[in-house]
């Protein structure tokens, strides 16, 4: 049974947030709107954060406290390939920076349609090869993201493994989006109840990301890929998600494919809660269980 405040949350969620993102708005309109929410984020306590570029890409560091330099979680922030940037997932990086003691990297990585397919994976493989040319190790770096970020990650460990690049220490999903042809049973069976989605949207930054691509290609839906080799995965969804079964079809084939991989599907919970840390258990809870598999596998 979720928690007074999970419910609370849940009514935001849908009259707040959902609301703001509607067939009506335009992407500009829908990247202003999110960027609107970030004015009711409070980050922890003695939280820092530096901003930098590397290559052509902006992205900033967030660090709870005096955590070692050496370990690293680079997360890729959701919002459908469309919108999104540190700006919005910033107290989410702070309290992951937390619960797994490593420095959070937030690439702000290009977006559609400005920036169809390949640009956001070319970005978020070029983050991680910068990191390795900067002196860290991949054993003592984690690969995160949420929604589209969550795909994105798998996508960017794909693109890694095929060009012969380490691979992570492991690789965190949040209710990822892994299948922009959107062939889930959820998408149309969770619609009804899932207080943040919606198909129209959905479609509509689905081909604004695939331009003229095929939403089949592994690298833009990694539900459809050969995930031998991949490192430890965790996956966390929600049970009243449309994109339920992009995280269940996910954890299959890693299944299928020898990978170590852990799902866990919260009763009740919706697309990305995790954004909800500080306003209720659920999502605290969540963050502690990634920051517990994050750093169970840094090699020290």
């Amino acid at each position: 049974m979720p928690s007074h405040r999970a419910r609370l949350c849940r009514l935001l969620t849908k009259y707040l947030m959902a609301s703001k993102f509607n067939s009506r708005k335009t992407v500009d309109d829908m990247r202003l709107e999110a960027e609107r929410l970030t004015k009711w984020v409070r980050l922890p306590s003695n939280t820092h954060v530096e901003s930098i570029t590397l290559n052509s890409i902006s992205a900033e560091w967030v660090c709870y406290g005096e955590h070692s330099n050496d370990r690293v979680v680079l997360y890729l922030h959701g919002g459908g390939y469309n919108v999104g940037s540190p700006n919005t997932h910033r107290e989410l990086a702070a309290y992951l920076s937390l619960s797994s003691r490593a420095r959070v990297l937030l690439p702000d990585y290009h977006l559609a349609p400005e920036h169809p397919f390949p640009k956001a994976l070319n970005d978020a493989t070029l983050t991680y090869r910068w990191l390795l040319t900067s002196g860290y190790s991949s054993d003592k770096i984690a690969l995160a993201g949420d929604s589209a970020g969550g795909g994105l990650a798998i996508a960017t460990a794909i693109d890694l493994r095929k060009k012969g690049y380490a691979l992570p220490a492991s690789i965190i999903c949040i209710s990822p989006w892994t299948d922009l042809s959107m062939s889930g049973e959820s998408i149309t069976s969770r619609a009804a109840i899932d207080p943040l989605l919606n198909i129209h949207i959905m479609q509509r930054m689905a081909s604004n990301y695939l331009g003229t691509n095929d939403a089949r290609n592994p690298l833009i839906s990694p539900v459809y890929a050969n995930l031998e080799g991949m490192p430890p995965l965790l996956i966390h969804v929600g049970s009243d998600e449309m994109l339920l079964d992009d995280a269940t079809r996910l954890a299959a084939k890693a299944k299928q494919a020898n990978v170590d991989v852990t799902i866990k599907i919260y009763p009740g919970m919706w697309h990305v809660w995790h954004l909800c840390t500080k306003r209720m258990p659920e999502a605290k809870n969540a963050i502690e269980a990634l920051g517990t598999f994050i750093c169970k596998h840094f090699v020290d």
